[in-house]
């Protein structure tokens, strides 16, 4: 197979590099490769047979009529010469993109293939129990609970319980402090009857407990207290339960559970936060003859770490001990979007089963960090101009200032009555200038500078402060 890759004059050490044992010519077209012209490709085509051509990642015109006329396909190859060798190796098998860059196609290709390969182990798993449909146990996917402290006091409860479900949790936990009234506790599962996802109870209150089971299938958490008062009615409600140690200890309240008839138990050992016998309390996970619940969330909380790392170690230690259920929660601003890292974080150890490693599966938690660091080729210039400090006055535009910030998921930038909305700072920064919004170079700069940190801070999760620190 016969390649063509014409490239720039800066990357073609780096292009010559990855072809080099490939049945591939490198051509210079110009000093950068992503301003090739359907002429140019045309011309090279000409010269000799090929099989395919692949041009830079980072091309924006369209070679459809290139293709049209000389009956060549062209493919979009990575948006970095460096990350080349990695693509041309998985030629002929894999056909490329002529829209997407490489490196982007063959990733979502990768975790398409990853997101098939979990659901359908999931779907094949064998499995101990079964609550409202969600496999629990055996060879099954580890599940995700993510916890609604205070239900009872909670305005919007119906919407918070379907974002957390849409965002990933398995199941849904609702928390009663010791201020909640049965008919309260009664009123918040009635009034959730209709959803469809599997819902827990988390008190040890009896008569809290015993107004929850009209809907909940799943109470955490029985210890030798409460068995002998509600036991009997989880058995008959057809709910499971999660034991804790209490005075008893945790197999003797289990054998008790028994007794009262329950037939869907897990175990929680109680996982302790770090520094607060983290590393003694994972002793405890071995040995259970049930499935086991982790309470990975009380170590996330209360650890000042960015909570993706975090998680995704605990779900892999998690997995270690063969846990059935894991714990995650968003109480603090620092775990927001610990519900989807840690969904993503049990599909990740679905897809490392048979490997030594949970690592090229397909899906990450990369946010800040690369995985792998490109090598680029130097700059090229004959003097330097040193930056001086920026003018303390500053120049307002005539046609107005801009107040930019988020909501939700989108950008926002307002100027008079007019707000300008959009998810991509590119976007809206075209559409304030085609608007005619901005007259001054210096306004455009920082209006471009301010809504990219918008995008980043939607994208990290952050708070935004217009003219502050990122």
């Amino acid at each position: 197979m016969r390649i063509l890759l014409p490239t720039g004059r800066a990357t073609y050490e780096l292009v010559k590099e990855a072809a080099a044992g490939i049945d591939a010519r490198v051509v210079v077209t110009g000093e950068i490769a992503s301003f090739l012209s359907p002429a140019q490709l045309t011309a090279l085509l000409a010269e000799e047979r090929y099989d395919l051509a692949i041009v830079s990642g980072m091309c924006t015109a369209s070679f459809s009529s290139v293709e049209a006329a000389c009956g060549v396909p062209v493919y979009l190859g990575p948006r970095h010469a460096a990350d080349l060798g990695l693509v041309l190796p998985l030629l002929p098998e894999v056909q490329l993109s002529r829209t997407i860059p490489a490196d982007d196609f063959l990733a979502e290709k990768r975790r398409k293939e990853a997101k098939s390969r979990i659901a359908s182990a999931e779907h094949r798993a064998d499995f101990l129990y079964r609550i409202r449909g969600v496999k629990i146990g055996g060879g099954s996917r580890m599940k995700v609970l993510a916890e609604i402290t205070d239900a009872h006091r909670v305005p919007d409860l119906r919407e918070r319980v379907e974002d957390l479900f849409s965002r990933g949790a398995d199941i849904v936990d609702l928390g009663f402090g010791f201020d909640a009234t049965p008919g309260q506790v009664r009123s918040v599962f009635s009034d959730l009857d209709d959803l469809d996802g599997p819902l827990s109870v988390d008190t040890q209150d009896p008569a809290l407990i015993a107004a929850s089971l009209s809907r909940a299938d799943l109470v955490l958490s029985l210890q030798e207290e409460n068995i002998p008062l509600v036991g009997s009615l989880i058995a008959r409600a057809g709910a499971g339960a999660v034991v804790v140690p209490g005075r008893a200890g945790l197999m003797e309240n289990v054998r008790q559970a028994r007794e009262s008839g329950i037939e869907c138990l897990l175990a929680d050992p109680l996982l302790l936060p770090a520094g607060s016998g983290l590393v003694e309390s994972l002793g405890r996970f071995s040995g259970c003859d049930i499935p086991i619940f982790f309470g990975a969330g009380n170590v996330v909380e209360l650890l000042d770490a960015d909570s993706v790392g975090a998680n995704a170690l605990l779900a892999a230690i998690a997995a270690e001990v063969e846990a059935a259920v894991i714990f995650s929660s968003e109480h603090s601003d620092k775990t927001r979007g610990s519900v989807c890292e840690m969904r993503r974080a049990t599909e990740m150890m679905v897809l490392a089963r048979g490997r030594p490693y949970p690592k090229d599966l397909g899906l990450d938690l990369l946010v800040i960090k690369e995985k792998r660091r490109r090598r680029e080729p130097p700059l090229e210039y004959s003097h330097n101009v040193q930056a001086r400090p920026a003018p303390a006055d500053i120049e307002y535009d005539p046609r107005g200032n801009f107040r930019i910030g988020i909501e939700g998921r989108e950008i926002v930038a307002v100027i008079g009555d007019r707000a300008y909305r959009g998810t991509s700072w590119a976007d809206l920064f075209s559409t304030v200038l085609a608007a005619g919004e901005v007259s001054l170079l210096d306004h455009a700069a920082y209006l471009g500078k301010e809504l990219y940190k918008a995008e980043m801070a939607i994208h990290f999760g952050r708070s935004f402060e217009q003219d502050g620190p990122f």
